[in-house]
């Protein structure tokens, strides 16, 4: 059975509304390339995404609107992600981590998409591509769709102002003048091997502000704690447990009032672990030792949880992208 590439149908609705807005025939173009008409009601839903890319590049051309990929990533959120992956990311305890979820559930945006980091020197760059996708033509159209999110991921950490050092583009497409004048300072580059985004590696350590802004819906059944409400309260709980040594699965969920298999299937529901949650709260009070203590980095392991000081300069590390020692340095610069 051959596979077909879909994208959600939320990525195509800013398209349909700039045409709508200049009085296009939308449904005739839509029509033409066999997709839905009533898109607006099927926003959630998945779509053929070469037949919807055909769509976008007819709608340009016969249209004459230029920027057409930019114009509609303008109109592109970050409440225009998933639920479970905003989830994900609000619960993340730094921005390392959540770019990390993010490229591991890209597949869940687009069905082709994959998204990776790769290091280089003081920089990062998040990096996406459309398998099978090389070399059309109307791949520009989704270029800035691609690079948009990872943005808008960033800005969660960095602030709504934060600007890439520099964009990448897979194909062809130069931004014109007018683009860039809403990017100033960013270096744009064609003809990439993938789209992506470059940032300071510094803003990987970024601590997460989101989480209390994250205002999930409501569709669980009953009237008990939803899934997000549990790891809140996980995470509030676990650090006043932290220095007596690890508090088992069992004892949480006892705690909590539930099974250990129900505790799981919750958090399995959002896509973490037990050991996900544990690891972010022995971080955040990890952290927040180093940059508002002068504790010795030893007692900060001991402190949050870990007996061998080793094996907590290597998570410290995995979580944030530095080490304690740096960590600690920087958070004292700023």
């Amino acid at each position: 059975m051959t596979s077909i590439p879909l994208t959600r149908g939320q990525f195509l609705l800013p398209f349909v509304s700039i045409l709508d807005e200049i009085g296009a025939p939308t449904e005739a173009l839509l029509g033409k390339s066999r997709l839905p008409s009533s898109l607006a009601e099927k926003s959630e839903l998945y779509l053929p995404l070469l037949p919807a890319l055909r769509f976008v590049e007819t709608a340009q051309r016969t249209q004459g609107i230029e920027e057409f990929g930019y114009l509609a990533a303008q109109r592109l959120h970050y409440s225009h992600m998933r639920e479970k992956t905003r989830a994900l990311i609000a619960h993340a305890p730094t921005l390392l981590v959540a770019l990390r979820h993010a490229c591991y559930w890209a597949s869940r945006e687009d069905t082709i998409l994959s998204m990776w980091i790769e290091h280089d020197v003081d920089h990062v760059r998040v990096c996406s591509t459309l398998s099978g996708t090389g070399g059309m033509l109307h791949l520009k159209y989704a270029q800035w769709i691609q690079n948009i999110f990872p943005i808008h991921i960033v800005r969660q950490f960095a602030g709504p102002d934060w600007m890439p050092t520099a964009i990448g583009f897979e194909s062809a497409y130069s931004p014109g003048p007018d683009t860039r004048s809403h990017w100033p300072n960013v270096r744009f580059h064609s003809n990439q091997p993938a789209a992506w985004v470059s940032l300071p590696d510094t803003l990987l350590s970024l601590s997460n502000p989101s989480a209390a802004s994250f205002v999930p819906s409501r569709s669980q059944e009953g009237d008990g704690p939803s899934d997000y409400d549990i790891v809140e309260t996980l995470k509030l709980m676990l650090p006043a447990y932290l220095e007596e040594g690890t508090i088992a699965l069992a004892d949480v969920a006892d705690i909590a009032g539930l099974s250990p298999r129900t505790l799981q299937r919750k958090l399995a529901h959002l896509g973490l672990t037990y050991s996900d949650i544990l690891e972010t709260a022995r971080y955040e009070t990890a952290s927040r030792l180093l940059r508002d203590t002068d504790c010795r980095i030893i007692d900060v392991a001991f402190s949050s949880g870990y007996t061998d000081p080793a094996h907590f300069s290597r998570a410290f590390r995995r979580i944030s992208g530095t080490t304690p020692r740096q960590f600690r340095e920087r958070s004292r610069l700023i």
